[in-house]
């Protein structure tokens, strides 16, 4: 508002001294008000409006002049995030700067924002903010108590008592935070979801295939509560959707409901996955990622997660049990592939694929009991999805009685990882298999503010959307 008050005094000619006289506002004040360091009253505002002979609505209305423009979009780029992680020194932005010094520090902003939303995201690069955002979840247990409180204050406005979270209550939500919700048959390929900001509105696919709907629009609605801005590098990229998942998991499995229920679970010595699973209403992977949460908080389980593809390669994973998983030379576990012998690789070869699969497993660092389930990711394969924990707590849970025990010697490599020495010798000069390459390994992602994220097309989306109503 202060460039736009520098505008209007400037395009009608008048010195600060001048307005003041006319207007009763003291000179001094006048200043703080342009230069953007006092926020003015409604009472002040309408005296400076009317030496100017303007509305309100002037005094808000964009500045169409060139300078003001530039002026307004330097003093942005200087206070950005991006200006301020690279540490930028801020300049005083006075009358009597050229314009030929105000389009060239704005435009070498704009350069360095557009050079870091186009950031080449690397395999590396990706693998070792992982890595340390893992560490971090350790150091704090897996629990977000700030996200918790979040997702309670929007469950406590919309009238939520207990039970899965309905979709009348998400509609609430959604209105609540003043969003309309709307489908689409043509989203962009690389988006689960599409926010305008600009409108309001929350476009969701027709279909969302493997994706469940109410996370999705939850997590789309996490963002905003959260005041998430667009990331300035890949680990912030991750870490905003570490946190929109946890809100979105906060609202479909609230704390104080389902800590009540898995104590009282605890207390009889049935701990399962799947009876908070069926409790919320919510997949088998959802209320394991939620165990792992209250675990270590709330019942004094140290506990390990795992979600590992039929071809044996870990997707994701936690732990703060002692467990050992296997890591790159960048401490990265995404990407490497787990012991044959564990609960996680065991369970693709059992035949009933309806009940949970619970598996004694010795290792290097003690023996951990765990629990697998298998389900199906479209074209993307079979997935396990396992939560395990140290024998001394295997008593907690239902299934530890099992009779299925195995033994990993992993990372010796004489485990799993290298052939026997006898068909070693008769094989190693004669098999020339052809590998499957792994396209997402070698190329980086996709240019764009969000990894990934084709912008230009998210662009063309929203503005052929705008004249749409609500679906």
């Amino acid at each position: 508002m202060g460039r736009r008050l520098r505008h209007l005094r400037k395009e009608r000619d008048l010195t600060l001294a001048q307005v003041a006289e006319q207007s009763g506002v003291a000179a001094s004040q006048l200043s703080l008000l342009e230069n953007g360091k006092r926020e003015a009253k409604l009472s002040t505002l309408q005296r400076i409006a009317r030496v100017y002979g303007a509305t309100l609505d002037d005094l808000t209305a964009p500045v169409p002049s060139r300078r003001a423009q530039l002026e307004i979009e330097l003093e942005h780029y200087m206070n950005s995030p991006l200006a301020r992680a690279k540490g930028l020194p801020t300049v005083r932005i006075s009358p009597r700067m050229s314009m030929d010094v105000l389009e060239a520090l704005v435009g070498l902003h704009h350069e360095l924002a557009r050079d870091a939303a186009e950031r080449v995201a690397t395999p590396e690069e990706a693998r070792r903010a992982n890595a340390q955002l893992r560490d971090e979840m350790r150091a704090r247990d897996n629990y977000y108590g700030e996200l918790e409180a979040e997702a309670a204050k929007l469950l406590k406005r919309v009238g939520y008592v207990s039970g899965p979270l309905s979709q009348h209550l998400i509609g609430e939500m959604t209105e609540h935070l003043g969003f309309s919700l709307y489908h689409a048959s043509d989203l962009p390929h690389s988006t689960r979801s599409v926010t305008d900001l600009k409108n309001m509105r929350i476009y969701l696919p027709a279909t969302l295939g493997d994706h469940d709907p109410k996370s999705v629009l939850l997590q789309a609605l996490g963002h905003h509560i959260l005041g998430h801005t667009p990331p300035t590098n890949y680990g912030d990229f991750l870490r905003q959707r570490v946190e929109t998942n946890y809100f979105a998991a906060a609202l479909m499995m609230p704390e104080e409901p389902a800590v009540r229920f898995l104590r009282e679970a605890k207390g009889r010595r049935e701990l399962a996955a799947e009876d908070l699973r069926d409790n919320f209403a919510v997949s088998y992977e959802a209320a394991c990622h939620r165990f792992t949460n209250f675990a270590t908080q709330h019942l004094d389980i140290q506990v390990h997660f795992q979600r590992v593809h039929e071809s044996g390669v870990i997707y994701k994973a936690y732990e703060n049990d002692g467990v050992m998983f296997p890591k790159d030379n960048l401490g990265a576990i995404e990407g490497q592939p787990v012991c044959r012998y564990w609960t996680s690789r065991q369970v693709f070869d059992v035949a009933d694929k309806f009940n949970a699969f619970d598996q004694y497993t010795d290792t290097p660092t003690g023996t951990f009991w765990c629990s697998a389930r298998v389900d199906r990711a479209g074209a993307s394969g079979a997935f396990s999805t396992s939560i395990g924990v140290p024998y001394r707590d295997s008593k907690w849970f239902r299934g530890r009685d099992t009779k299925e025990h195995s033994v990993s010697k992993c990372p010796d490599e004489s485990c799993c990882r290298r052939a026997p020495a006898g068909l070693t010798q008769r094989w190693s000069a004669y098999a020339w298999p052809s590998a499957r390459t792994h396209a997402h390994l070698l190329a980086a992602l996709p240019p764009g503010t969000f990894p990934g994220v084709d912008d230009a097309e998210v662009y063309q989306f929203l503005d052929s959307r705008s004249g749409e109503k609500e679906s």
